[in-house]
This record gives structure tokens, sequence and C-alpha cells, in this order.
């Protein structure tokens, strides 16, 4: 699982080779020192930066911008260096904003070759400060560990490397920004706000989310507990914000010394030209170029206009996929997370508004019911009317402007809602009835819906990337729904079994044949009505097991598949697994818990719970958390590791920005529909040509 990291938290790093990236929605210089055993800079050679971009086992952006991704290569460092920093500033004479407390929170993430987070960081906190060291990775008795610094320097990145005892730090800090200020390092903007009428829109980056930046835990909504992120810890981005899939891992590195800019490669025509799509040799006495040569890195490409421009003084119109994004179905993502984005702000707005109106009015009263004169009589009256006339135009006015808002939006869904792809889309959806099994995995699920109480008619597709980062609970509790539908408690159980496997088949869905295994454990048989679609489709990896035999024997497997796993990779061994191991994604669920559960199955599911997210085994549990207090504060840590999702709607889940409380709506299939045996078919028959 994703370590979230808080100021001067430190996390082990199990591999070699990371990228770290860096979102911060504007323009910033991004750099990194080596540092001896004492932290201590040797000189110029010692820091790269977009005007030295390349050093042993470290390469840095060659521009500012505003999302960065970082190669660092631990294994080819130096042995002399034991501590890496990385830095961001503002660059200086830009036009742009001269402290971080003007901008949006910078977020930085380490993650895997594979793009899955190691740990990420939000520094928090910063206000008059231009240059500050993000975190470090260091050395301790061999082992690589990653720290949280958050170190701010109002004086710039010239403070900063005096601080890291660089004598030269002034001459370093000029020539840094002068390179930026010249072009050597040309400035990438974030995505241009784009003008929908009044509002305007800019298109969240990856990872913290609508899955993967650092809100709220999610899952620890139980009864009288506080409404969590519905997006969980944010990738790339947390809270949020999407990233592109990874690229280019490493740039261009070989073999040298600090401070000295390693030749670039160059691909030309004729002969003994180097092939641009093979991978470049290795270089002795330095790290490998893991890049692809011809691979694009820069920033995704804005999407072509597709609608004509707005008459003025009208909105204009929307279109499907117009956010930036390598793909379209990551236009379609990063358009559903601003509209995620909008609907929270114009809410905001709109509250923070009416709020200041009822304060307004009541100063204004204070102030005529403080005046014993003005107590009684017309003047009284006069002044609690005109108190009362303000405080209504005020509302009125940001009614009308919510109003405008939530209509454009809703246009803009009604666009976005048919054009989504299987992954994205509603089971009403007519791109269901072509489903075919897909060939890759896409970068996010929906798994549900999500309104606020100012428009209820507007939906926004609640989508967590993939693969899950956490397992998710399905709340069987008889709290009943909002609506006071479901107030009986074998009718709740039923309907949240039911959201499980529909749950379940968006999974199996999505990926490709043979890539994804779902695995149930029923241990007294209440849910075989509502498991029926997986049981008579084919798509389970074996029947539901049953009985405490049964549960022990299903814990027992998916237990030990993790601890293989995990020796593998902590071992640098994972080609040594077993040749019959099943390598694809396994997810269990966990109906009526906890029936026919011991200590030693309890124990076990946490386990699974905590650690098998990172290797590639994932739990959907089905109970009811009261009914499970029996274990006592046992089971504490099992519900806060799981996202809560209800069979009904609930408004238990909260935005990481202003803590709206949203109204999650579960993706139930239509009542009498045959989508779900339709595709569920062909995931079977797809699996039975894979095998």
């Amino acid at each position: 699982m994703t370590a979230e990291l808080v100021r001067g938290q430190n996390h082990p790093l199990s591999q070699a080779r990371l990228e770290i990236r860096i979102s911060a929605r504007t323009p910033i210089v991004a750099a990194a020192t080596l540092g001896d055993e004492q932290g201590r800079i040797h000189g110029v050679e010692w820091v790269a930066h977009p005007g030295t971009p390349t050093l042993p086992g470290l390469e840095v952006s060659r521009q500012a911008a505003a999302d960065h991704r970082l190669a660092v290569d631990l294994d080819a460092m130096p042995e002399a260096v034991h501590r890496v920093s990385v830095l961001l500033a503002l660059p200086t004479g830009a036009g742009g904003p001269s402290r971080f407390g003007a901008v949006a929170t910078p977020f930085v993430a380490v993650t895997g070759l594979d793009g899955n987070e190691v740990a990420s960081y939000t520094i928090t906190g910063l206000e008059a400060e231009s240059a500050v060291v993000a975190l470090e990775l260091y050395r301790r008795q061999d082992a690589w560990k990653v720290r949280a610094i958050g170190q701010g320097y109002a004086g710039g990145l010239a403070d900063l490397f005096t601080d890291q005892g660089l004598p030269q730090a002034q001459q370093l800090a000029g020539s840094i920004n002068e390179a930026v200020a010249q072009g050597m390092a040309r400035a990438v903007p974030a995505p241009p706000p784009r003008t929908d009428g009044d509002r305007s829109r800019q298109t969240a980056a990856p990872a913290l989310g609508p899955d993967q930046g650092g809100p709220a835990p999610q899952g620890t909504s139980g009864p009288g507990s506080q409404p969590t992120s519905p997006y969980g810890p944010q990738t790339s981005g947390a809270s949020g914000q999407p990233t592109p899939p990874p690229t280019s891992p490493y740039g261009p590195q070989t073999s040298g010394i600090p401070g000295q800019a390693a030749p670039q490669p160059s691909y030309q025509g004729g002969a003994g030209a180097t092939d641009p799509a093979q991978p470049s040799a290795p270089t002795s006495g330095g790290s490998i170029n893991y890049s692809h040569p011809g691979r694009q890195t820069a920033a995704p490409p804005p999407p072509p206009p597709t609608a004509p421009p707005a008459q003025p003084g009208q909105p204009a119109q929307p279109v499907a996929g117009d956010a930036t994004g390598w793909s379209m179905d990551e236009r379609l993502y990063n358009q559903v997370w601003g509209m995620f984005e909008d609907l929270a702000r114009t809410a905001a707005a709109y509250r923070s508004a009416v709020d200041f109106a009822e304060s307004r009015m009541d100063k204004e009263l204070d102030q005529v019911l403080s005046d014993p004169r003005s107590r009684i009589g017309g003047q009284g009256d006069a002044a609690r009317e005109a108190a009362q006339a303000k405080h209504t135009q005020l509302v009125n006015q940001a009614r009308a402007t919510l109003d405008r808002d939530i209509a454009q939006l809703t246009a803009e869904s009604e666009v976005v809602e048919p054009a989504l792809p299987h992954a994205y889309a509603r089971w009403d959806n007519p791109v269901w009835h072509g489903y075919r099994v897909p060939m890759e995995i896409p970068m996010a699920l929906r798994l549900g819906d999500l309104h606020l109480p100012e428009s209820d008619r507007l939906r926004i597709p609640m989508l967590v990337r993939l693969p899950l980062e956490r397992g998710l609970w399905i709340d069987s509790g008889s709290s009943g729904s909002l609506d006071g539908s479901y107030t009986d408690s074998h009718d709740l159980r039923r309907l949240a079994t039911e959201t499980a496997v529909a749950h379940a088949a968006r999974l199996l869905a999505v990926y490709p044949a043979g890539e994804f295994t779902v695995h149930v454990i029923d241990p007294a048989g209440s849910g075989a009505q509502a498991l029926a679609p997986l049981v008579q489709s084919g798509v389970l990896a074996a029947p539901p097991a049953v009985g405490a035999a049964g549960v022990a024997e299903v814990l027992a497997r998916l237990t030990q598949r993790v601890d293989l796993v995990q020796m593998a990779v902590r071992g640098g061994a994972p080609d040594s697994l077993p040749p019959d191991f099943d390598t694809s994604e396994q997810l269990l669920i966990v109906n009526d818990f906890p029936h026919g559960f011991d200590d030693r199955a309890v124990n076990q599911l946490r386990y699974l719970a905590d650690e098998g997210p990172a290797v590639g085994v994932h739990l959907m549990m089905v109970a009811d958390r009261e009914e499970a207090a029996a274990y006592g504060p046992l089971l504490d840590p099992l519900w806060r590791s799981l996202m809560r999702l209800t069979p009904t709607p609930d408004d238990h889940l909260a935005d990481p920005w202003v803590g709206h409380a949203w109204t999650y709506e579960p993706p139930l299939v239509p009542p009498g529909s045959q989508v779900l045996q339709h595709v569920l078919a062909q995931v079977a028959a797809a699996r039975a040509k894979h095998r």
C-alpha cells in the first residue's frame, strides 16, 4: 500500500530504480542534489538542474513545468553519495508567483517503474518560501529510505544551497535562474483554463484520482464516523490527480562524474545509424538507459478542437474528451475529474455566499436591537426589512450563479455520459451491448455516482484508478437508505451482495482474459441467490467456499500467494516463482462476515487487506460492522484499510478540498436487464479460449 508521508516521516525503499513525480499546477523548477553522509554538497557537480540535468543514477527535467518526472537509479549512485535531495523552486523573473503560499500545494510521489506508488507527500504549510527541499532519499546500512522534508526557504535556491553547505550557492542559483530565463529550460505552463461560459476548468493532473493526493482515509465511515474521501489516497496527484501512463522512466544516462553534462543521443539516417526503435545499449561504468529513444516524453498534448467556438455572450458547447491526455480514455477521465472539481467548487461558493448573507443579516439585526430606541416602532421594523431584503438579494444572486454552473455541468454530463467507455459507463449505457473483452487494462473503473443536495439531478461518475490500491467494504448494515426505501435487514444484506457481484463483474469485464481471478467465501451459503450470476457463468476460479474448512483453505492459499510474491520481490528474483503460478490479479469476496471466521482466519484477513493490494490480491467484504463488533477493536484496522461503499444511496463520502458530504449511489444493474449475464458470458468465453 502507498505510504502517505507527513513531514519528517520515512519509509523503506525496496526498489533501486524509481521515478519521482511532482505536480504543482504552476511552472516550477525541479532539481536534485547529491550529498554525503552529513548531507553536504561537495560542489556544483553534485547538483542536477535544468542546465545540467543528468548525473550518474539521476536525471531531472530540462525545463520548468507544472508536472515533472525525475528518474533515479540508486544502484548507479557513487559510493560517496548517501543522500539525494529533491528540490522545488519557483522561476524568478518569469512574471509568475513568487511564493509557494500563492500556488496550489505541491505533491510529490515516489513510484516504481510499473507506476505503482511507494510513498507520497503533500507539501503543506508553505507561505513566503520560493524554494523547498521536498523529500530526500538516504542510505542507511546499505538500505535506502525516503523521508518527507518540506523545508522551505524564503531566499530561494541561494539560501537552500547555502544551507546544504555549497560554497558557490549564489553563483549556482543565478545560473539556474538564468538558464530558465534564457529558454534553456523552456517553461511548460499548466494546462490552460477552459472557459465554459462564465466558469473555467483546470484539468486535474492524475493521482490523487477520481482514485489516486492525500484525502482523508476511506472506509472508516461506520455509525457516527466522519465522511471519507470518495477517491481515496490520490496517486500522482491525490488526491488526486490522474497522471499519464508511465512512458519514459529513465532519460539518457551515461557514465561520468557529477557536474559533467552527459552527451545526448543522436539518431540520424545513413549507414551505421542507431535504430530508434531499439533500446540503447548499456555503457560501461554507468547506468542503463531504459527509455525508448523514439518515445515522446513531453506533457500530453491538448485535444484538437471538435466544436465551433462559442458565440459572444453564449456558453461554450460541451464536447466529450476535451481535456488533456494521451488517449481518449484519459481525456474522458480528466474531464470527469474536472466536472467533479467544478461542482465541488461552485457548491462551496454558493454555501459560502449563503453563510455570508446569514452572518451579515445577523450582524445588522444585532446593531438594530442593541439600540433600545430602535427595538420597537417603525424604525426597527424598517431596519429588519432592509436586512432581510439584503439577505434575500445575496442568496438569490448566489443561487443564480449556482444554477448557471449546474446547467452548464448538466449539459456537459449529457454529452460525456454516452461517450464513456465500458470501464467508465453505467450498466444502462448502450456501450455494454457491444461489449468485447479488452486487450488492455483501463486506467480507472466506475464504482458508482456522486451528487450533492444542490444538484440532485446531476450525477458525477465516481472513478477510481486501477489496479485497486485498497480493498472495498460493501456495508450491509441496517442503517437504511436516505429515502428509507430499505429498512429490512434481510433486504439490505441481499442488496449488498448483489452490489458486490456488480462490482466484481465490472472488474472482470475491464481486465483482459485471464488477468483477473475472483474467489468467493460464503460460509453459510446465505448469498447463493445473489452470487448466482458469477457461479452460473463459470467466471469464478472455484465454487464459493462454505463452512469453516472452506474459509481456512481459501485464506491459506491467498496468504501463501502474498508471501511468495513478497519474498520474490524483496529477494530481487521475481522470475523465481513456480512455473504454474497464477500471475493474474486476485479478488476475494467475503460474504456474511464474520460468520465462519475464527481468530486465525480474522488475522489472515487483516493480513490480506494490508499486504495484498501491493502484490495483486484485493479484498471485497460484504459485512455489517455492528455485527462484527463482537471481535472488539481487533477489526478496527481492517475497516480503516477498506473503502466503504453502500448498497443504497448514502452521504458518507467527502471530497478532499472543501469536505462536502457527497451522496454515493452504487452502480446497480437495472431491474430486468440481462446486461450482467451478457458481459459475464463474454468473459467466460474469453477465459476458456485463453486457457
